[in-house]
């Protein structure tokens, strides 16, 4: 039995199923963890959601930035642009049981056997173990409960509050969570978060770091997350994964298995993006 986490997929559905087979995928005793952005950009979102619903006993997945921006775009009746791949997934027939099975996903994923933590952008400075699953919680009950989820849509977009506060509430609670669970890769040395710098590390603003360098949470497991494809799945911190390898940007899709470690790749049939 194994466990494979594979990062960010954002369409790449023919990507998707061969790395399914290059790890030899065993339904019957293989589990798999997906670091969200599940859609988006690549050309077969539609695909990869009927693929990952048929399935769904096999999976345990954290929802990325641009699964909740589907999820918001649904509930709110917002419009795409006429080309985007995404208006596939809003007229399709079974548009009703992906929405309510894409929202009732988890923020984060957790198994004390294996030592890991997954989400789909990492763990803001400040938050320990019991501090992440909880908030976690608080995002995912909101966002399983309907009426909850089209309020909590309609607010959710900004890039404020950006700094963790115990007395945060309401919305301002809620995005902080959200922005840090799927959209941070920065930060500031007092823990805030940074949503303008996109780069590798290196590169960044001054005064910035990436999250896991302000981070503690590699002191009580190791952490396995997507979203930031210029680490080119290298964090270069221990207990640290990265495994967003930019396969919507004509790169590789990863998998890692988390038993042992060892990575799985295969390359991008194209750029998509």
């Amino acid at each position: 039995m194994a466990t494979y986490a594979i990062g960010d997929i954002q369409g790449c559905y023919d990507e998707f199923r061969l790395l399914l087979k290059t790890i030899a995928f065993n339904p019957s005793q293989d589990r798999l963890w997906l670091a969200g952005d599940l859609i988006s950009r690549g050309p077969k979102s539609l695909e990869v959601l009927n693929y990952i619903y048929e399935h769904q006993d096999h999976f345990d997945i954290v929802l990325g930035n641009h699964d909740l921006h589907l999820l918001a775009v649904y509930y709110t009746g917002a419009k795409l642009p006429k080309n985007d791949d995404l208006n596939r997934i809003l007229v399709a027939d079974n548009v009703k049981p992906l929405m309510k099975f894409l929202r009732h996903q988890s923020i984060a994923v957790y198994d004390k056997h294996l030592d890991f933590l997954m989400t789909h952008a990492g763990v803001p400075p400040g938050w320990d173990l019991n501090q992440t699953l909880a908030c976690a919680y608080e995002l995912e009950q909101v966002l399983a409960d309907k009426d909850s989820a089209i309020d909590f849509f309609q607010h959710m977009y900004g890039n404020k509050p950006n700094h963790w506060q115990k007395n945060l509430t309401g919305i301002d609670r809620l995005r902080f969570i959200t922005n840090a669970f799927t959209r941070m890769r920065f930060c500031h040395q007092d823990g805030s978060l940074d949503f303008k710098s996109k780069s590798t590390p290196g590169k960044q603003t001054k005064g910035l770091s990436p999250w896991y360098e302000l981070s503690d949470i590699a002191h009580e497991t190791q952490v396995v997350f997507g979203h930031w494809a210029a680490l080119e799945g290298q964090a270069k911190a221990k207990n640290i994964y990265a495994i967003d390898t930019g396969c919507v940007w004509g790169n590789r899709l990863t998998a890692l298995r988390l038993e042992d470690h060892k990575r799985f790749h295969v390359k991008a049939l194209r750029k998509w993006s």
